[in-house]
């Protein structure tokens, strides 16, 4: 509820299109000009997303569901929901979340990367590779916490 709040008040009169989008397209970016590319991310005029230029070539879009912050609030809840001691839990929360952050970030970057190299290959690197990284990572370290940590572990007899 928090999260839909901060969406609908963000009128991207500062942040074009939310704060949280515009600093991973910026970021997003960085990495790829990091990388050895011209990046450059620009509003798109029509719609709320920026635009992400690859050597002045627009590969994609940065919308509102690639800040991972969607899939971080969906990270946090199943921790909560199997929480033990609240230090490990508090831990394992804040550095799931910026793993879970930093490989998006990785994630936009390699995808733009490859809509630039590989234009014909666009169907299956954004609906299926790079969204199997990403929550197949999230389950990952879900199923790192059940067995490690949560108090709802199996004890074996």
């Amino acid at each position: 509820m928090g999260y839909k709040l901060y969406l609908d008040f963000s009128d991207g009169s500062k942040y074009y299109p939310d704060y949280l989008t515009h600093l991973v397209a910026k970021q997003s970016e960085a990495v790829i000009t990091a990388i050895g590319y011209d990046a450059k991310v620009v509003p798109h005029p029509n719609e709320p997303s920026m635009k992400l230029l690859v050597n002045s070539k627009f590969v994609a879009r940065v919308v509102e569901g690639c800040n991972s912050i969607s899939v971080i609030i969906l990270f946090v809840s199943f921790i909560i929901a199997f929480a033990g001691e609240f230090k490990p839990t508090f831990i394992y929360i804040l550095s799931g979340s910026v793993l879970i952050y930093v490989v998006n970030l990785a994630r936009i970057a390699i995808l733009s990367i490859g809509l630039y190299n590989y234009p014909w290959r666009r169907d299956i690197l954004h609906t299926v590779i790079f969204p199997l990284i990403i929550y197949g990572m999230v389950f990952l370290l879900w199923m790192f916490w059940v067995n490690r940590f949560s108090k709802n572990k199996r004890h074996n007899a």
